[in-house]
């Protein structure tokens, strides 16, 4: 019985850190935080794909964090469409990616300020957009690109 009880333990002591290890790499392949594709969630690749240079492939090469990812996206929309969009795509992307919640003061205060740049100063305008989205730092971003 005590041999028993020892080849077990030994099996055990091989075989669960082997599991463990497995399946810790195998989760960390699958990320549900990552932007939607095709399904919920990406696999991670170790290297980019060479098709072609689009600017959104520039952002995601640029960008070495996904706060820094989410910003560029934003400035983006900000640029091609109008602050409010950006705001909005700012409050969707709080909900589904909770982990970014600690940069939305910095990010929505950076938006602010973009917002004046691109309507060359126009801070009533730019306040225009402003929407409740991270405690109103979009609205503090425009009167601090003011002054």
């Amino acid at each position: 019985m005590k041999q028993l009880a020892n080849r077990l333990g030994k099996t055990l002591a091989f075989v669960l850190p082997v599991v463990l290890v497995t399946t810790g790499t195998l989760a960390v392949t699958r990320v549900p935080w990552a932007p939607s594709g095709s399904g919920d969630q990406q696999v991670l690749a170790a290297s980019s794909s060479t098709s072609g240079n689009s600017s959104a492939d520039a952002v995601k090469q640029k960008a070495a964090t996904p706060q820094d990812a989410l910003q560029a996206r934003l400035l983006q929309t900000l640029n091609r469409q109008d602050p409010g969009a950006a705001l909005d795509q700012l409050a969707k992307a709080m909900q589904q990616q909770p982990s970014l919640t600690r940069y939305c003061t910095d990010l929505a205060r950076d938006l602010g300020q973009a917002a004046v740049r691109k309507y060359h100063g126009d801070v009533k305008r730019a306040q225009s957009y402003a929407r409740p989205v991270c405690d109103g730092s979009f609205a503090v971003g425009t009167l601090s690109a003011a002054g």
